[in-house]
Formats: structure tokens, C-alpha cells, sequence
């Protein structure tokens, strides 16, 4: 068995911690063609909830009780490249400079679609099981274009995480840690950071093996209350719902694709914040999808393709338009405000700003009234992010 485990302090002053102890077992992963998991895949013990959360700095209790609200941005699906021969432009020097001023906030999460790492020789791809498969890798170092354009946590909960097998996962673990970034995905991992002297843990969930199962909502909901014991907010990143340019609309009951069960996004979305979650990120159908404000917490279903570098990602219709997630919370998990910011891919696949058509925020607003009526996020003109009177 390989095991991979470590526990140190963050010179990032905003995220003091990651409490947790990785242990990965090696061997090659299977899945169906877009899917992930297989027979050896990572899991994340945490400590028990009373442990002291290591690294952190002891702030005054008088300090930290001035900070009203923290604020939160957080990204779709970020597909920099596919080496060897779909890689961006100058080695993707500058390739997030058209979003990186609207990624700024007190958190930056994205969701990382693919590994970081050397070609394993370990593919999910390539085998007749497979015919029309996809495989995505970029070299290890694109973990410091993630940090230059301002990302501070990234979701590994996906179908493309583990497309090099374990030990690409590894790689990618390795590679986010060594650029100072933390991370989130694993079953059972609850990354716990601090931002201004709140406790902020993230929960990455998945259909996929080796991640917290959004299809078992008993064990979503028991692994939720374990991250509010340790933390004054609770932030699920989640992978769900079925793909493609008509699967826009949210509606209740489980998604199927290709005959993968990518979950029920309402009920698993509701189960959480009964759980105890204050905000929940969706991703994975590869467009946009509507908002809504459920007991007072904002669940967002789907932020579309961020990134698709080297042309990996459609860039056909809906599927191009994207934006950044803002949100500001208390202490407390109470709502305070929240905008979003459109994106589009360009012809390379590259994440840029879309301050004249704004087409990503119009498709928001319209699919949140549409989908959700009385509970819908009303999404005003200026991006702002509101519940319904």
C-alpha cells in the first residue's frame, strides 16, 4: 500500500489550517468513460471533532468578533489544458488574467475538472470498455497559474480527478500543496480553513468512488455534522445533475447519464443544509443552471464551464457561458449578499469577462424563476444576489 500523509501550517495568512491526515491507496482506477473511482481510491480520516485544529493562530476573541461577514467566491468546472498537445498559449502564462479581478475575495474556490500530474501510463481511457472516453492532464506546475490567478481551494470531488489513475490523483495532491493551495474531495476529507478568524470547512461531494457520495444522503448529512463541529461554516462543493447543452433546467428527482447516477440535486442539496450547511456549489452539467434560497441558505446548481483550455471544454451555445460566485456570510451562516459575475470561454477555451452581454448572469435569473418560482434567487441587473420577497 502506498500512503501519502501530512498535516503542516499554511504561510497563507487567510487559510490557517487543513485539519486532516491523507491516506491513498495505489493501483489503477476504473469507472465508466467520464466517470472516476475504482478498486484503490483515496480516503481522508479526519480527527475527531473535539481536536484542536492544527496550525491555527490564536486570534483575540475581541479581534475576531468585529468581523461581520467573510466573503466567498467560487467557480465551475477548470480544465487548464490536455498535455502533451492541448496546452494554452505561452505554457498558460496569464491564462486566467481576463477573471482574476472578479475571482477576489476573503476565499477563492474553484473546481479543479482534471489531474495535475506526468502521463502515469495509467489511463481511464483506452480500452475497449471505453470507446468514447475522455482523459485530461496538465503538468504539475499549472498548480502555481491556479495560485497566481488568486485560488485558494480547490474540489477534487469529480469524474476527471482520478482520469491518471492513483497515483495522478496523488500528483495533484502533491503538486496543489506544493503551489500552497488547499484542497477538498476525498471521502471523508473536511478541509477546515480560517478567514479572518472564522472557521470555514468545505466538503467536496461526487457519485464517484473514493468521494463522499451524494447518492447516500445519510452519510452527506452525517459527514456535514461533523464539519459543523469543527467549523462555524459549512461550504459543499458538489458534482451533480446530468450534462449537456439541454440539461439547464433543475428538476426533482435523480439524473442519469450514460447510466451513472449523478443524483438528485434538490433533495441532496436540501439534505445538506439540513445537515448544517450554510452555502452549496454545484458543478458538473457543464452549463449554467438557476439559484435558490432554501431556510435562508443560497444553493447554486450548476456554474458552467470555467475553463477549457486547449479547447478541452465545448464551446458550442450555453455551454461557453460561465461566471464567478460571490457570497458574503456571517459568522452565524446568515446571508448577507451575493453577486454573480458572467464569464464566457473564448475560441482557446480561455476564461474571460463578459462585461457587455453579460449572457451568463441573463441565464441565471431567467432559469432561476423558471425552475424554483417562490424560492428562486432573483439575480438583479447588476449581478446581485437576492431571495425572493
Amino acid at each position: 500500500m502506498n500512503s501519502y500523509s501530512r498535516s503542516r501550517r499554511r504561510s497563507r495568512p487567510l487559510l490557517a489550517a487543513t485539519i486532516a491526515t491523507f491516506v491513498l491507496s495505489g493501483g489503477a482506477l476504473g469507472g465508466c468513460g467520464l466517470g472516476g473511482g475504482g478498486d484503490s481510491d483515496p480516503v481522508w480520516k479526519s480527527p475527531a471533532a473535539s481536536a484542536p485544529a492544527a496550525g491555527v493562530s490564536g486570534k483575540p476573541v475581541e479581534e475576531s468578533a468585529q468581523v461581520e461577514s467573510i466573503s466567498l467566491s467560487a467557480t465551475g468546472d477548470i480544465i487548464m489544458g490536455d498535455a502533451p498537445g492541448k496546452l494554452p498559449a505561452n505554457d498558460g502564462e496569464g491564462f486566467f488574467d481576463s477573471v482574476t479581478e472578479a475571482l477576489k475575495s476573503d476565499l477563492v474556490m474553484g473546481n479543479l475538472e482534471q489531474p495535475l500530474t506526468g502521463d502515469t501510463g495509467t489511463s481511464k481511457c483506452g480500452t475497449p470498455k471505453r470507446p468514447n472516453c475522455f482523459a485530461f492532464r496538465s503538468p504539475p506546475a499549472y498548480a502555481e497559474h491556479l495560485k497566481e490567478a488568486g485560488f485558494q481551494l480547490l474540489n477534487t470531488a469529480n469524474n476527471h480527478s482520478k482520469d491518471y489513475g492513483a497515483q495522478g490523483y496523488r500528483n495533484t495532491v502533491e503538486a496543489l500543496e506544493a503551489a500552497g493551495l488547499e484542497h477538498t474531495g476525498a471521502e471523508d476529507q473536511i478541509t477546515v480553513v480560517e478567514v479572518k478568524g472564522v472557521k470555514v470547512a468545505v466538503v467536496g461531494f461526487s457519485p464517484y468512488a473514493g468521494a463522499n457520495d451524494l447518492n447516500d444522503l445519510d452519510a452527506a448529512a452525517s459527514v456535514i455534522g461533523k464539519a459543523k463541529d469543527q467549523a462555524d461554516l459549512v461550504v459543499v462543493q458538489v458534482h451533480m445533475g446530468a450534462e449537456g447543452s439541454d440539461r439547464t433546467h433543475v428538476k426533482p428527482g435523480s439524473e442519469l447519464y450514460f447510466g451513472e447516477n449523478r443524483g438528485d440535486p434538490i433533495k441532496f442539496s436540501h439534505t445538506v443544509i439540513d445537515a448544517g450547511a450554510d452555502l452549496v456549489v454545484g458543478h458538473g452539467p457543464h452549463v449554467l443552471r438557476g439559484m435558490e434560497f432554501y431556510k435562508g441558505k443560497l444553493i447554486a446548481y450548476s456554474l458552467g464551464n470555467f475553463a477549457g483550455g486547449g479547447r478541452t471544454l465545448s464551446r458550442n451555445g450555453v455551454l461557453k457561458y460561465s461566471g464567478v460566485l460571490h457570497v458574503s456570510l456571517t459568522r452565524e451562516g446568515e446571508y448577507v449578499d451575493g453577486k454573480f459575475v458572467s464569464t464566457y470561454l473564448n475560441d482557446a477555451g480561455v476564461p474571460t469577462r463578459d462585461k457587455a452581454d453579460d449572457r451568463g448572469r441573463k441565464m441565471v435569473a431567467e432559469l432561476s424563476e423558471a425552475d424554483f418560482a417562490e424560492t428562486a434567487a432573483v439575480i438583479g441587473t447588476d449581478g446581485s444576489i437576492k431571495p425572493s420577497a
